[in-house]
């Protein structure tokens, strides 16, 4: 990734306090007021935690090491309390920005990381007038007459949109997400606040964090997940790939019923992360997830399609030991040869060989030509999230993944020099997120397994390394065999 600065607290208070005085008493439009007090909230928001980084910080000049550390996670924990609280509150992009930091940040305390993890899960819903009145323009009539029943109170309200429970006309329970009226108004305006939000957290935590390539990932995820119908058709093609899938399931979509703002699809009954995490045997966590990481590393190799948002609110766990996977408002696609040309690069790992990784990386463009870095040293920093693929076995932890990720980011540290000659393509930002992403939510599950061999089944066709892997060749044997012999031309890879 491109090494880059950050805006320091100082800075984001002196914009606070510019910005402000700027407006003055100009007349504003409805919209740009609506952008203004979103912006405010934001600006507040960082002179608050400005101040209170600066206040530790003086406290800690004469402290020694451990009081440091101890009023480092208190602003951590204050902030993150802070963040959630009023982000929780904007919905949209804000939102959104305080999941991904919530996601990302397993360097943050585990307090903090409780405050943020409510930023996955619900946001106060929008009054049951507002959802029917986009119910009516999208679908043309009132959801009461649409459906045989329907919940005005939504079972969940998230950045974008709310989810109904609701019953069609035939009978089926269905999930009617909602979107927002509005929300796309402020997408511009809350883009630009979230480098505020990045900063103050990168100013504790993760001070190599790209700030820019977080905020073009959130830019670019944002404009499709506004687009429900592009949604839709995420969501049909995975279920078309993963139909009859032994573990993996994916909920049907309802056509008739969805539109460019409501999307509706099959209900989906099922454990929440939270409450499975709470209630799971350490089988049933094993299980969860070698499934969560099979559908990342089939959807990458097979499909050439990936859902780009592995965070805890996205599945639904099962009773028989499936898991269901929801949310396909961002799916990243390989385009051209890009996952040809990306793939050595892996394998360079993976075979733990510097010179020919390096070659690659050039090749690619990951590391400027003329860098100097000897090959070894960037095997050493780029193979780091990859530890668990260099062993027989290996167990996700979250001190594991905190430790890797600080590492990686890490620009006064150890790889400082390589990191200074790194640029990551904005294209596989998104592929970046989905490997950290997963090895977080192993390290939340404690998962072990021969993942090494297990990644082999995706790179080489090697032979399956664990009984879930022999029941996905399985499947995959078989739907080869079924499209041939209906006389479709398709590919289990």
């Amino acid at each position: 990734m491109t090494r880059r600065r950050h805006a320091t607290i100082a800075a984001a208070l002196a914009t606070a306090g510019g910005a402000t005085a700027a407006i003055g008493a100009r007349r504003l439009t409805p919209p740009t007021r609506l952008r203004l007090r979103r912006s405010i909230i934001v600006w507040r928001l960082t002179v608050r935690n400005g101040a209170r980084w600066m206040a530790g910080k003086a406290r800690g000049i004469t402290a020694d090491a451990e009081r440091r550390a101890e009023l480092d996670k208190q602003f951590a924990v204050r902030a993150a309390q802070d963040v959630a609280e009023q982000f929780g509150q904007m919905k949209g992009v804000m939102m959104k920005a305080g999941q991904l930091v919530s996601f990302i940040m397993e360097a943050l305390p585990d307090d903090a990381q409780a405050a943020l993890a409510t930023l996955q899960s619900d946001a106060p819903p929008m009054a049951p007038s507002l959802a029917a009145q986009v119910v009516r323009e999208e679908l043309g009539d009132d959801p009461h007459r649409l459906f045989l029943d329907w919940s005005d109170e939504p079972v969940a309200a998230a950045s974008i949109g709310q989810v109904h429970r609701a019953v069609t006309r035939d009978g089926r329970i269905v999930a009617v997400k909602v979107q927002y009226p509005g929300i796309g108004d402020t997408l511009t305006a809350d883009l630009d606040n979230v480098q505020f939000l990045y900063a103050m957290f990168g100013a504790f935590a993760l001070k190599g964090l790209d700030t820019h390539a977080l905020v073009e990932e959130l830019r670019a995820r944002m404009i499709e997940e506004l687009d429900y119908r592009r949604e839709a058709a995420n969501l049909t093609e995975f279920a078309e790939f993963y139909a009859g899938h032994p573990f993996i399931r994916i909920p049907g979509l309802v056509p008739e019923l969805s539109a460019d703002r409501v999307i509706t699809t099959e209900w989906v009954e099922g454990l929440s992360w939270a409450d499975f995490e709470r209630t799971a045997t350490s089988a049933a966590r094993q299980r969860a997830g070698e499934i969560l990481w099979r559908f990342a590393q089939g959807s990458v190799h097979r499909l050439g399609a990936f859902n780009g948002d592995p965070h805890p609110g996205n599945y639904r766990f099962h009773p028989d030991g499936t898991v269901t996977f929801l949310d396909f408002g961002l799916v990243k696609r390989w385009t051209g040869d890009e996952w040809t040309r990306l793939a050595p690069s892996l394998d360079a790992i993976l075979a733990q060989d510097p010179p020919g990784l390096v070659a690659v990386m050039e090749d690619l463009g990951f590391i400027r030509a003329g860098h100097g870095q000897r090959p070894a040293e960037v095997m050493s920093y780029v193979s780091a999230p990859y530890t668990p693929y260099l062993a027989d076995e290996f167990t996700f932890t979250r001190d594991f993944v905190r430790q890797t990720l600080g590492t990686i980011l890490d620009v006064k540290g150890p790889h400082a020099a390589v990191i200074e000659q790194l640029n990551m393509p904005t294209s596989f930002v998104i592929l970046d997120r989905v490997v950290w992403g997963v090895s977080a939510l192993l390290g939340k599950l404690g998962a072990s397994g021969p993942w090494r061999a297990m990644l082999m089944e995706y790179r080489t066709d090697g032979p399956p390394a664990t009984e879930l892997g022999r029941l996905d060749q399985e499947w995959g044997a078989d739907r080869v065999r079924s499209r041939a012999g209906g006389g479709e031309r398709g590919r289990h890879g």
